[in-house]
């Protein structure tokens, strides 16, 4: 080939990215026909891979020596031994106490000395699957896997055409499409917004049964009262298609458990571990240590409360059934002393994650961490915190990493925009974390030989065999020089994930599901309704 073919090569190609940048209905580079997670015809709108758990294929950091992961661990059995927590549920302060916890009549605090705690600890799973309604969908939770999950439990909700307003079901729907449609959300674990249009007694109903129809991952459920859980784990069983007996033994849906730091578990959350351990369910026990506010205001100290207080958790689940699957959580963080408000995605918060897997790795647990930010809007500040969370999350080695779409406003909000520029950065963390081919063919020598000194690559058959697929094509990133961005309106990040996310709408197609569950689930669903739902404080 000549050095004019060559180049006229060139051209050509480089003509044909721009082209490809400047269709705005199909924003992301030309590349190989991908589906999108709800669609059989999926547009190339979303370039995406099939769905898949991303691996660890690098070691987590270790952010402090074995020394010091010893001492926070020490110092978190002192905790629970000399100071205790308070368990304020009355049948599980009397298991805690007949397993040899110290309990004194009419007080809630439960001291547990450390052989008891790291004895039930031990008996957790180091590492479980999680069963999708569609099996393809199935999740690995532990060892080197990863799961990605979308924001939730936001109170309102937010883009550019309507603004910020509370949570509603249309939203909350069009939420669960996005986590259906975007392979990289491997489930949504969650309500993505609060949808209080629908009365509090009955949302957990029409919410799940959403969840359900709407999409085939894996089912989460919310942990405020015994008959909450018990309408959950019901569903959870009607959806997967399982008998009682073997959903105790098939995890299918997770809840989270809270602590209310310092050193509290209150009723729904220790019910839920009570209801979620029985049936066999996940539990990911996730204190809410902010540094400076409920927890002390040094990192060390705020993890040695997080972990003191996620070990109690973990060990009561192992108590009310040895094996039951639970997760490790960590979220700690810190406030803003200026004003108290919740920060994220800071130098702390990483530092926390790193360490907060190091201690789940000690406990042989899964780890869940977060992707979250403290900003209000989809600007600088949102993208570097949230980054930085990821960062902190996936180097701390991360299993479950949630709210890692969508995410605004330290979780007040469910940003629409958000979630796309979210869904780019974390299947470039994909990308980042697939194993490089180093075969002869991706060594590249022939091609190289062809060149020689002093050429370049546009026009080899190396480089045609695999331009298409060579590098990972951003959905939100913009790759145009000026002149044509330019030309193009000089569109914002904010624009493009603005038009991205009612094409992911228009693309969704709902997930097939057998017409037997839809109808028991109806009847399920329309009976507990009949019967008044749950009781509610309003």
């Amino acid at each position: 080939m000549t050095p004019l073919q060559t180049q006229t090569t060139a051209d050509r190609m480089t003509a044909d990215l721009e082209t490809a940048s400047l269709n705005e209905t199909a924003p992301a580079r030309r590349g190989r026909r991908r589906r999108g997670g709800g669609g059989k015809s999926g547009p190339d709108l979303f370039p995406q891979k099939p769905f898949r758990q991303p691996r660890h294929i690098f070691k987590p950091i270790e952010a402090i020596s074995a020394d010091e992961l010893e001492s926070i661990h020490d110092a978190s059995m002192r905790v629970l031994e000399e100071i205790g927590m308070d368990f304020l549920h009355e049948e599980a302060r009397a298991m805690l106490k007949a397993a040899g916890a110290q309990v004194k009549p009419g007080e809630d605090r439960v001291r547990m000395d450390r052989a008891m705690v790291e004895e039930l600890v031990a008996k957790a799973p180091s590492e479980f699957v999680l069963r999708a309604r569609n099996r393809n969908h199935d999740l690995r939770i532990g060892g080197d896997a990863i799961v990605f999950s979308c924001v939730a439990s936001t109170p309102n909700v937010v883009d550019r055409d309507g603004g910020r307003r509370p949570g509603n079901r249309e939203d909350f729907q069009k939420l669960l499409k996005l986590g259906q449609f975007f392979n990289i959300i491997h489930a949504p674990l969650g309500y993505p917004v609060e949808p209080v249009d629908i009365h509090a007694s009955i949302r957990h109903l029409d919410c799940i049964a959403d969840a359900i129809r709407l999409t085939d991952k894996v089912l989460h459920l919310y942990s405020l009262g015994k008959e909450r859980n018990h309408d959950g784990i019901e569903l959870a069983r009607i959806a997967n298609g399982l008998t009682p007996e073997e959903l105790v033994e098939t995890p299918c849906t997770l809840t989270v458990i809270n602590t209310s730091s310092p050193l509290r578990l209150d009723t729904p959350m220790l019910q839920g571990i009570i209801e979620m351990a029985r049936a066999g369910q996940v539990s990911v026990v996730t204190p809410f240590t902010l540094a400076g506010a409920m927890a002390p205001v040094t990192v060390a100290g705020a993890l040695t409360l997080q972990n003191a207080e996620a070990l109690a958790g973990i060990a009561f689940a192992q108590l009310v059934r040895p094996g039951a699957p639970v997760v490790y959580g960590g979220f700690t963080s810190n406030v803003d002393m200026k004003s108290g408000a919740p920060a994220f995605g800071t130098p702390e918060y990483m530092q926390a994650a790193l360490v907060s897997g190091q201690l789940a790795r000690r406990y042989n647990l899964p780890f869940r961490s977060s992707g979250v930010c403290a900003a209000n809007t989809v600007d600088y500040q949102a993208a570097l915190e949230t980054t930085l969370s990821e960062w902190g999350a996936i180097n701390g080695g991360g299993n479950l990493i949630k709210h890692a779409a969508g995410w605004l406003e330290g979780g007040l909000s469910a940003g629409f925009e958000k979630f796309i520029a979210d869904i780019d950065l974390l299947q470039k963390i994909a990308e980042y974390l697939t194993p490089l081919d180093v075969s002869e063919a991706s060594l590249a020598v022939d091609a190289i030989r062809d060149v020689g000194p002093a050429g370049h690559f546009f026009g080899t058959e190396h480089t045609q065999a695999r331009y298409k697929d060579a590098f990972y094509p951003p959905i939100v990133s913009d790759w145009r020089n000026y002149e044509t961005w330019a030309e193009a309106g000089s569109p914002t990040a904010y624009d493009k994930a603005n038009m991205l996310y009612k094409k992911a709408l228009e693309a969704y197609e709902q997930p097939a599901l057998d017409p037997a569950v839809d109808e028991e689930i109806s009847e399920f669903v329309d009976r507990r309704k009949a019967e008044g739902g749950v009781p509610t404080d309003f």
